[in-house]
């Protein structure tokens, strides 16, 4: 009874989060899925590698349907023995989305509970943090890896503490746990922010750990974190090691470019180019959309009212009432400094206020890591806007320069400010009266005066954006009225949230001031606070994903329907030709769903192909799109209607060349294939050309090759050659994984026109096969089931002490 006594307030919570996670997206109950952006182009990207898996039972590892060809590491790909994976499934047993916000709530619950924050306290606390405005967007838009990885920060950050506060085992294990899982979730980006929360932590600890001579437990939490580390790196080898292979030919590896699309010297040479990596920069200013959400016009497609100064134009207008606010419906109000933004990125007035009482009421100094966490991630947040730091952590920190939308690095911030509230909530209660009220007047003061603030700095702004040029040049005669409408309800937007902010900051203060005077219970203010705290994220989620969203679940598994050209286009039976869509350009997975095409959508684009298409595709190089056996263009008429235009010189699967013309570098490649008659000649860096026996080749005008049988992962040429040739392969080039024979005996290929293979292949008949079997597969999973044995009597032995111990 004891037990169940002191357990049940966490199973209620438990169960809690269940329920409100179901409740929040509730349309998952009848069947029905969210339409996410980024999921519906990753279904694009995946579909013929999940074709192949559901057909064969067999993992290919390589697509050819997007980019012309390359791993599918960041694709979904399964390993073996990727235990970890198995218990993430076990942890998110809910329908997707709800699995995710699920997780939000149980691991931040985690941390609060390991901070010793009584569980009424922390079940609010985990809802505000699960309920977080940027939390919610983010499983809106489909960026599933990245709410992954940002569920499992709490739960890393609470085994963490564990072990500083010396409970060595049972810290040691969850940390391991934890790590595996939040490595599994596969966004690194989210993960690399964490390790910088948790250097922030670490140096506290340990400078207590020091400043009190314990340099033992120093020693023990080192290896403590190592053999934690280790492991949870252990268990997820599989994916680090491909990851790491693959990331050194994608755009966040080596440029090996020097010289730019205009002819300037390129200096970046390694990572993303500056613009890129801070092209998403928060806004100093708008900052404070933390605190009130729409300060800035809220986001790109706002959701006006027929109280709205767009509404009442469209009707002055003429436009019919319903019309008029379908177009206020969609409003380009956001005004900040990025440039496109789905939502604010709200933690919550009340959010804030608590953080700020934390700093009065809170008595423990580990609050400093978090507020230094806080304004760490805030200040990295602003990039390009705030260059003196951004430019040194590109320049100097290990990887920082591998990581785009440095904005996102916000996701600290709104982890540690909602750690900050709770323990600010919890604090409160603990004080003597006399403190309670200077705690109280002290953070209602600063809360106040900063929105007060605000209010001042309204006359200063005009509350124009960037693109208000653009409407009015597109919506020309209603351009200048569309324009001032969108800035009366910008200005609008701006004193509503304000004042709606400090309303409720004076509300909570109400509540806390009724507790003092004994009107109110602890149990009572503490559950008003957190019901109010909570339904003001509620109120703001609810206006960027709601029940909207969710469509029939075949929409979201078959979320591109074939047009009349895609149609003709699947008639042809010829294997592995490719198709080019010029609209869809290298940013969209739509023609990856039904043919093998030379674009897609991937944040870590294979770098050579980008490449390819800035310096070539893109100014209509035809040869090269031979070369890359392009057999159909998708053109749209003026219609809007898609064709399908054959090109009748695509050069084929494979081919002999008579030439080969040797450079010495990346560059001279590139110019190369601005004139290079691909069907006859090759271009080769001189390094590829030691690899071949002769020089030069005789071409014999009967010679074929022809591709026999083709799968994702494997493809099987026939040859014949009266002399020794070199032929070129429509495939890209990638130096690892590929097993390649000729007649049975291994053969090695070389780069040919920058992004192809190519082999020299001798005379008479021949079979060529290229197999895909990546050893780093192999290797990664061998290393992945030791760790999950390793973790698993680790996990055995560390239950069997604390069980013994407390007996």
């Amino acid at each position: 009874m004891k037990y169940f006594k002191r357990f049940l307030p966490h199973f209620l919570a438990f169960f809690g989060f269940v329920i409100l996670s179901l409740v929040y997206f509730y349309p998952v109950l009848q069947g029905k899925q969210i339409a996410q952006s980024d999921i519906i182009q990753y279904t694009g990207m995946a579909k013929e590698q999940n074709d192949f898996r559901q057909q064969t039972g067999e993992e290919p590892f390589w697509t050819n349907a997007a980019f012309g060809g390359m791993p599918t590491y960041q694709l979904g790909a399964k390993y073996p023995h990727n235990y970890v994976k198995s218990l993430d499934g076990f942890l998110r047993f809910l329908p997707r989305p709800a699995d995710y916000l699920f997780l939000y709530f149980l691991s931040f619950y985690i941390l609060l509970s390991v901070l010793k924050v009584d569980p009424l306290k922390a079940f609010f606390g985990a809802l505000a943090f699960g309920f977080s405005t940027y939390l919610i967007i983010i499983l809106g838009v489909g960026h599933n890896a990245k709410a992954h990885a940002i569920a499992y920060m709490p739960m890393v950050v609470a085994g963490v503490l564990l072990v500083f506060q010396k409970r060595f085992i049972v810290g040691g294990l969850l940390t391991m746990l934890a790590a595996a899982l939040e490595i599994q979730a596969n966004h690194f980006q989210m993960t690399y922010y964490l390790l910088l929360l948790l250097i922030v932590i670490s140096v506290y600890y340990i400078y207590k750990l020091v400043k009190a001579k314990e340099f033992k437990n120093i020693g023990i939490t080192f290896v403590v974190f190592i053999i934690a580390g280790l492991f949870a790196l252990g268990a997820n080898a599989t994916n680090l090691l491909a990851t790491a292979e693959y990331t050194e030919f994608s755009t966040r590896g080596k440029n090996e470019l020097t010289i730019g699309l205009e002819g300037e010297k390129l200096e970046n040479k390694s990572g993303m180019t500056y613009e890129y990596i801070t092209e998403y920069s928060y806004g100093i200013a708008e900052s404070f959309n933390l605190i009130a959400p729409r300060l800035f016009g809220g986001g790109n497609a706002e959701k006006l009212d027929k109280k709205s100064a767009l509404y009442e134009m469209f009707i002055g207008l003429g436009a019919p009432e319903n019309d008029a606010l379908e177009y206020a419906s969609q409003a380009p109000t956001y005004w900040g400094d990025q440039p496109i933004v789905a939502a604010p990125a709200y933690i919550g007035a009340i959010v804030f206020f608590l953080f700020v009482l934390a700093m009065f009421a809170e008595k423990r100094k580990v609050k400093y890591t978090f507020l230094v966490g806080a304004i760490f991630s805030l200040l990295l947040s602003w990039g390009k806007n705030f260059p003196i730091l951004t430019d040194f952590f590109i320049d100097y920190f290990p990887l920082y320069n591998k990581f785009r939308a440095v904005s996102s690095i916000q996701v600290i911030l709104e982890l540690c400010m909602p750690v900050l509230a709770v323990l600010g909530l919890y604090s409160f209660f603990k004080l003597e009266k006399e403190e309670q009220w200077k705690a109280l007047w002290k953070s209602s003061a600063i809360a106040i005066g900063i929105f007060a603030l605000l209010f001042v700095l309204k006359g200063m702004f005009d509350f124009s954006s960037e693109s208000d040029a653009y409407y009015k040049q597109v919506y020309r005669e209603i351009g200048e009225p569309f324009v001032k409408a969108l800035i009366d309800d910008r200005r609008a937007m701006y004193t509503s949230d304000l004042l709606r902010s400090m309303g409720l900051i004076l509300a909570v203060f109400a509540l806390f001031w009724l507790f003092t005077k004994e009107k109110l219970t602890q149990t009572i203010t503490v559950t008003l606070v957190g019901t109010l705290m909570v339904l003001d994220l509620y109120v703001i989620d609810k206006n960027y994903v709601n029940a909207d969203d969710f469509v029939n679940a075949r929409q979201v598994s078959e979320p591109f329907q074939p047009t009349e050209a895609d149609l003709q286009i699947l008639a042809d039976k010829d294997l592995n030709f490719r198709v080019f869509e010029p609209s869809q350009q290298m940013a969209g997975a739509r023609t990856s769903y039904f043919h093998k095409a030379i674009g897609g959508y991937s944040a870590v684009k294979p770098q050579r192909m980008q490449q390819l298409y800035d310096y070539q595709i893109a100014n209509n190089n035809i040869q090269v799109l031979n070369m890359l056996n392009v057999k159909y263009v998708i053109q749209t008429t003026d219609e809007g209607r898609p064709i399908p235009l054959q090109n009748p010189n695509a050069n084929g699967n494979a081919w002999f060349v008579s030439n080969v013309k040797v450079v010495q570098n990346a560059d001279e490649e590139m110019r190369a294939l601005d004139s290079l008659n691909t069907k006859n000649e090759a271009v080769v860096e001189k390094e590829f050309m030691k690899k071949v026996s002769v020089q030069s080749f005789v071409k014999d005008s009967l010679a074929i090759i022809k591709l026999e049988e083709y799968k994702p992962n494997y493809l099987k040429y026939t040859s014949q050659n009266t002399n020794k040739g070199l032929a070129v392969f429509s495939e890209i080039y990638y130096p690892k994984g590929w097993k390649i024979t000729i007649d049975g005996k291994e053969a090695e290929q070389i780069r040919a026109n920058y992004v192809l293979r190519a082999l020299e292949i001798p005379a008479g008949k021949h079979i060529i096969e290229f197999k895909f079997e990546p050893e780093v597969v192999k290797t990664g999973s061998s290393i992945a089931l030791f760790s999950s044995i390793g973790m698993l009597l680790l996990l055995a032995g560390g239950i069997y002490f604390e069980i013994k111990k407390k007996e």
